[in-house]
């Protein structure tokens, strides 16, 4: 139920949704796992990434707070999500290292394989790996081709310069550090990231998840759907 290059995303709804869901991308991620193939009406906090790239207002974070009417007629629209090993979901974006916006100077680089549909397309040192759904990382166009209804993913593998770093961030909040010779940039279905012999933060829709040395996330095509 993907959509293809120049078909519309969405279809005109006037039901009411099967839940409303309050918060950042993590708890509509923990809702959607639960709660796969709902119908959501969901009201993001100021740091949701999800809500920029799919047209909502967000800050709406209180439950408790007096909720304009909504209109009587909307857009339903599928939204994929990033599916782990272990069944947890992402609903923007899944991060091995540091953000790209965190990359500093002094931000140590390990030694790592990213393989797409079975490919291997990055292998080296790199202080990140970008995997995503949607658009936006902490506000920044950091995937300007991201789309989160296109049943596919986005990756990209920061393998930077020292002395290309700043330049790189102060270019990433309008989308323009891409593409760089020193970004490695893919598109699939199924992702691997295998990093040795050291393991890296993993960070899950702003959450953090630990630290992975192998992670292998799949994209979930229409897995719940956004009423906007």
């Amino acid at each position: 139920m993907s959509i293809g290059k120049g078909e519309p995303w969405g279809e005109p709804w006037s039901l009411p949704p099967d839940a409303e869901v309050w918060g950042p991308d993590a708890d509509l991620a923990t809702h959607a796992r639960d709660n796969p193939g709902t119908t959501i009406r969901f009201h993001p906090d100021a740091s949701s990434d999800l809500a920029r790239a799919v047209g909502l207002r967000a800050g709406a974070d209180d439950p408790d707070a007096i909720q304009p009417e909504p209109p009587a007629e909307t857009t339903r629209i599928p939204v994929d999500a990033l599916e782990m090993a272990d069944g947890n979901l992402a609903v923007n974006a899944v991060v091995v290292g540091t953000a790209p916006d965190g990359i500093q100077w002094r931000t140590r680089p390990e030694a790592l394989e990213v393989v797409v549909d079975g490919r291997t397309v990055f292998s080296g040192n790199a202080t990140t790996v970008l995997i995503a759904n949607g658009e936006f990382v902490h506000g920044a166009d950091a995937v300007p081709r991201g789309h989160p209804g296109d049943g596919r993913i986005e990756v990209q593998v920061y393998a930077m310069e020292r002395s290309h770093r700043r330049g790189m961030r102060l270019r990433l909040g309008r989308g323009t550090h891409v593409p760089h010779p020193e970004i490695t940039q893919a598109s699939g279905r199924r992702v691997e990231v295998h990093v040795s012999p050291r393991s890296l933060a993993l960070v899950c829709d702003g959450a953090v998840r630990g630290e992975v040395s192998n992670l292998a996330v799949t994209v979930r095509p229409s897995a719940f759907f956004l009423v906007v």
